[in-house]
């Protein structure tokens, strides 16, 4: 897949030729309504035998509207994370548009001309409540009136679990709440971030579970306090263990959280390593212990949960994403 950065207005030169059907959103966390934009993109491209192109914002709206600082705005798929997962769907072009003041005052019939046309668009596909401005003006069902029949438009219906739609909003809540088992439903898979393991305080080791400490940048979003069953790749490997996000309540009060996991049947020295590690289950909430021996007996019993888990519900690495459509079944419809 080539990922193709975009800094408008001096886009033109890095803009293949090929006719493209094209995906839009800011698809944060690439979440199971995203993953039917795309879907629906795809079938468009094998059927018109077209590259299938998606385009994105390397940061959030409410950067530039609500003036946030960028480093504090927390995701749940960076930049990065969201090429994977669009590479897993068969995207051939990501592209990822700076957004800035000036494209955030972008008038709609600029926005479709340069953006769009200029994209050498065949065919717009989004979800149905896409905005391109301000929503009463720049929304799916004016998208026709600003395309001047220039290309074809597939507006892709809510997708909803239960009686709610599936939002990023939504799984934010559930992730921030420590509901990891709700967002991984949401999402369609089990939800990932990435960081470094550094030097913690090293109490871990001290009571026979020793713990690898990752540090996530601030724009990672981070479970919820809690107790986690979780799978972490280290080199290339994955390994099975148990997380803890809290602040070691049992050791002092107003402590800061950490991210702390005990890697079963694992020994190496691996500070300074880049982890992926991925949120399979929520087992429990942070408890205090009235000393380290109430504490220890726990862990012994996440140790066993964890197992258990692990032993009902096989890890897979990846893809984490299931293309289902292929070119023969496009064919045969």
């Amino acid at each position: 897949m080539q990922v193709i950065k975009l800094n408008y207005p001096d886009a033109a030169n890095q803009i293949p030729a090929d006719p493209i059907v094209l995906a839009l959103g800011f698809f944060d966390g690439v979440h199971r309504g995203h993953q039917q934009v795309v879907q629906a993109a795809r079938q468009e491209a094998l059927a018109q035998k077209a590259k299938l192109a998606v385009m994105t914002f390397d940061q959030h709206p409410s950067v530039v509207f609500q003036q946030r600082d960028p480093q504090q705005v927390r995701y749940l798929t960076t930049v990065d994370e969201k090429a994977e997962l669009m590479a897993e769907m068969g995207v051939d072009i990501l592209y990822v548009l700076h957004f800035d003041a000036e494209v955030g005052a972008m008038p709609p019939q600029t926005f479709v001309d340069q953006l769009i046309v200029g994209l050498h668009t065949q065919t717009v596909v989004a979800g149905f409540d896409y905005t391109y401005g301000p929503a009463d003006v720049a929304n799916m069902q004016k998208l026709a009136i600003y395309g001047h029949n220039r290309f074809n438009i597939i507006e892709v219906p809510k997708a909803v679990d239960g009686r709610e739609k599936i939002s990023s909003t939504r799984i934010r809540q559930a992730v921030d709440a420590g509901a990891i088992d709700d967002a991984n439903e949401l999402l369609g898979y089990q939800y990932e971030t990435q960081g470094t393991i550094v030097h913690g305080e090293a109490r871990g080791r001290t009571i026979g579970f020793p713990t690898a400490n990752v540090a996530h940048s601030n724009n990672t979003r981070v479970p919820g306090i809690g107790i986690y069953a979780t799978m972490v790749e280290v080199n290339g490997t994955w390994i099975p263990g148990m997380a803890s996000v809290g602040r070691n309540v049992t050791f002092g009060d107003h402590r800061p959280i950490t991210v702390e996991i005990n890697l079963l049947d694992f020994k190496g020295d691996i500070y300074g390593t880049h982890v992926k590690v991925r949120w399979c289950h929520r087992m429990r909430g942070e408890i205090k212990f009235d000393g380290a021996a109430g504490l220890v007996e726990q862990l012994k019993q996440d140790e066993q949960a964890t197992r258990a888990y692990f032993a009902t519900q096989p890890f897979q690495a990846t893809p984490r994403l299931q293309v289902m459509l292929t070119t023969q079944e496009v064919e045969e419809d």
